[in-house]
């Protein structure tokens, strides 16, 4: 029954006279546009200060604090709070990043930094759902609140996913010598296959880079615009009835980016990248 009636409103809300549907306008992807607050050019490099470097900025001081925090704890028989989510966050990164997909002989060199990396991103991700005044916009002087998330920006992403690719084949001729590694690539098949296995072997290491860069910057960016399109209806239509429907729709995935995909994308991609590090080390061939 309340399925009926939350339908009834939205039929008569979007039953409104047309002239509220022009009233409005709102494009959600002008949200991810990056302008240069801190115009910094290098010959043809630009290292402008924008709004996804300010996030990482921003990122990066709350990781490191929350490593210290979370870290630097007095171990104590009956834990605390504090202690249980440093237990908890280095049980996952140990047991399920490190453990699954390095070696044990790399584990050592490798688990700082695929743990370092779960925990900036999961860092950089809840951060994106947080509403602060860097919009970049100002109302009445006012600097105007509002969420964005680093990783819904393509170059951050590919800058993560270019690290691990690097580290991978760095570790993998260090341990195994570049004739032994590279060797590694081509599977045992016939030889007339091997014009044609060879460079889809080495097509599928470049995928591994657009895999890590594309899923986590998809998924991040098709939340916020999803989020902020729900949002957005309210100022299209300029309808408060309809507000019955969309808000709860809106909070409803927030709350599932937040609680699930902000985790499960940092686990993901420090997962994979301790995955490709390992193979890279003891490859299959």
């Amino acid at each position: 029954m309340r399925w009926r009636y939350l339908l009834v409103v939205a039929a008569l809300a979007l039953a409104a006279p047309q002239a509220a549907f022009a009233r409005g306008v709102f494009d959600p992807t002008t949200e991810f546009q990056q302008h240069d607050w801190v115009s910094i050019h290098l010959g043809g490099l630009n290292l402008s200060i924008t709004k996804a470097v300010a996030y990482l900025m921003i990122g990066t001081v709350l990781t490191i604090l929350l490593g210290l925090f979370t870290m630097r704890s007095r171990l104590a028989v009956l834990p605390g709070r504090r202690q249980t989510i440093g237990e908890a966050i280095y049980e996952i990164a140990q047991t399920q990043v490190a453990e699954q997909g390095l070696p044990t002989k790399a584990i050592g060199r490798w688990f700082p930094y695929v743990a370092t990396l779960m925990l900036f991103i999961w860092t950089v991700n809840i951060i994106g759902f947080i509403p602060l005044p860097l919009t970049g916009e100002r109302w009445h002087g006012v600097p105007t609140w509002g969420i964005y998330a680093a990783t819904s920006s393509l170059s951050v992403t590919l800058a993560l996913a270019l690290l691990t690719f690097v580290f991978t084949h760095v570790e993998g001729i260090r341990w195994n010598g570049p004739v032994r590694y590279f060797k590694s690539w081509v599977p045992e098949a016939p030889k007339p296959l091997l014009a044609l296995i060879v460079p889809l072997e080495v097509l599928g290491q470049f995928m591994r880079l657009i895999s890590l860069s594309v899923r986590l910057f998809a998924n991040m960016l098709a939340g916020h615009i999803l989020i902020l399109t729900f949002i957005g209806l309210l100022f299209i239509l300029q309808n408060i009835v309809l507000a019955v429907f969309v808000i709860p729709l809106g909070a409803l995935f927030y709350v599932f980016e937040v609680v699930i995909v902000v985790s499960i994308q940092a686990f993901i991609f420090a997962a994979l990248s301790a995955i490709y590090i390992g193979s890279a080390i003891e490859p299959e061939h």
